[in-house]
C-alpha cells in the first residue's frame, strides 16, 4: 500500500471516530442526522479507495455513486421527517 493511501485511511479512521461521537453524543436530532450523513460519505471516500486499492476504480465508483445517492436521499427524508416533530402533518 502506497504512503497516499495508508494516510487517507488513517484520515479516514479519524473522521469517522468524529462522527461516530457525533452521532452518538449530538445535542440535537439533527446534529445526529448531519453525522449519520457524514458517517455515509465516509464510507463512499471508503468504497472509493478499497477501488483504488485493488485496481477495480470502474467496478467500485457505481456502487459508491449509488451509495451517495441513498445517503443523500436518507438524509433529507430524515430531516423532513424530525423537522415536522416526527409525525405526520394533518391539515
Amino acid at each position: 500500500m502506497s504512503p497516499l493511501l495508508l494516510g487517507v485511511a488513517i484520515l479516514l479512521a479519524v473522521l469517522t471516530a468524529v462522527s461516530l461521537y457525533r452521532a452518538a453524543l449530538g445535542p440535537t436530532v439533527f446534529d445526529r442526522v448531519v453525522a449519520a450523513g457524514w458517517l455515509g460519505t465516509n464510507s463512499l471516500i471508503l468504497l472509493v479507495l478499497i477501488g483504488f486499492i485493488y485496481r477495480r476504480i470502474d467496478m467500485f465508483i457505481d456502487i459508491a455513486i449509488a451509495y451517495a445517492l441513498l445517503n443523500f436521499v436518507v438524509t433529507i427524508a430524515l430531516v423532513k421527517y424530525f423537522e415536522r416533530g416526527g409525525a405526520r402533518h394533518r391539515r
